[in-house]
């Protein structure tokens, strides 16, 4: 897992050649105005994912995996909290892996948590187990946040 700034995402094209276009498109567009839904980019190859969600505690969220893509999650609105724990220290998922929607989950607790803010991004490699949308303090309630999927 990487946590940088948005001003440092040059250090990070490198690791995989669509992260240019991808912090491209998130620098020269106001997002946090854009309607929610879903942007393609490149296909199935690179989409961004404009969410108004819910947040939750640290008890109620789940670790989650993916496969096929590399996650690069961008808090807009507000601070949010995530949790981490690497895959290989997981026993079994609550059930089977999802082939379809390139996920599982896991109800193991995290190892670490740290708190993102916006203008920060992470991003999150199929090792890494991962537990976002959780409320960095009781009075948030909602994030508008991007969440990029990456092709591997």
């Amino acid at each position: 897992m990487i946590i940088a700034r948005i001003d440092d995402a040059e250090r990070y094209y490198a690791l995989h050649p669509l992260l240019k276009l991808l912090f491209d498109y998130v620098r020269e567009h106001d997002l946090l105005h854009a309607p929610a839904g879903r942007i393609e980019l490149q296909g199935d190859d690179l989409c961004i994912n404009v969410n108004d969600t819910a947040l939750v505690s640290r008890e109620e969220q789940k670790l989650e995996v993916h496969r096929r893509y590399i996650d690069v999650h961008f808090p807009l609105s507000s601070a949010e909290d995530y949790g981490w724990r690497h895959l290989t220290t997981l026993n079994e998922s609550d059930a089977p892996f999802d082939e379809v929607n390139d996920y599982a989950l896991y109800t193991a607790p995290a190892d670490k948590w740290f708190t993102l803010q916006p203008g920060e991004f992470c991003i999150v490699f199929p090792e890494d187990a991962h537990a976002p949308v959780v409320a960095p303090a009781p009075g948030i309630k909602s994030i508008r946040k991007l969440v990029a999927k990456v092709k591997i």
